[in-house]
């Protein structure tokens, strides 16, 4: 005899695909508390144990982190990210800067090779809000234009797998990058990703290779 998980009612498969939305969205972004059980109960009009359910499922899948006392918060933007969270969080830096740098290395690589007009634009468009983002000495504004500008190089390769992967991905490595950065922007902590998109834009895909590659390590070596 096996035993098999309980079956959700259907209306709590509506309440978890909404609550998956409010995630997927940016409505509730990474890091951000979501509202109260009351809260969502009078949002959603539905019973207190529907909405306790679907939070419980998302939690479960990792994309919410229940806390007690505090809220609960989001913590992925899909079930994927929210596995990788996890598995990777207590990951060796090494083995993460390792796959990192293959990974970007890879996408830098293929950008050069497809990249297109449009895709230039929005690189620079994002090298841009990058570095007024390092000037204006905001920590957490500087982390999300970073993870934006690596994301967009990524979509530059034109691999749909390799992008979704990537941006799965994301949520841990901006918490590093995070966790590098720290409150204070420091000069020594100041990477220039200029000669990386000016490689991409030039067709010269060994050198956006090379120079995505060593990103990973300068943030792993600022770590250690």
């Amino acid at each position: 005899m096996t035993l098999s998980s309980p079956r959700r009612s259907p209306l709590a498969d509506q309440v978890i695909a909404q609550l998956r939305n409010q995630i997927t969205s940016g409505e509730w972004p990474v890091g951000s508390r979501i509202p109260t059980e009351p809260e969502l109960v009078e949002q959603l009009g539905v019973a207190r144990n529907t909405v306790r359910e679907a939070v419980r499922a998302l939690a479960h899948n990792g994309l919410l982190d229940i806390r007690q006392g505090s809220g609960t918060y989001v913590v992925a933007t899909s079930e994927l990210a929210g596995v990788m969270h996890r598995r990777f969080a207590t990951a060796d830096p090494r083995h993460v800067a390792e796959l990192r740098s293959t990974l970007e290395s890879s996408a830098a690589r293929l950008a050069a090779e497809r990249r297109t007009p449009r895709d230039l634009a929005q690189l620079d468009a994002a090298l841009a809000r990058r570095e007024e983002a390092w000037s204006s000495g905001d920590a957490e504004a500087f982390v999300a234009a970073d993870a934006t500008l690596h994301l967009a190089i990524v979509a530059a390769s034109h691999n749909d797998v390799l992008t979704e992967l990537y941006a799965d991905l994301g949520d841990l490595l901006r918490d590093w990058l995070r966790d590098d950065v720290g409150r204070e922007l420091r000069p020594e902590n100041h990477m220039d990703h200029a000669r990386l998109v000016e490689a991409i834009r030039a067709g010269d895909a060994d050198t956006a290779a090379t120079e995505a590659a060593g990103h990973a390590f300068f943030c792993l070596n600022q770590r250690l």
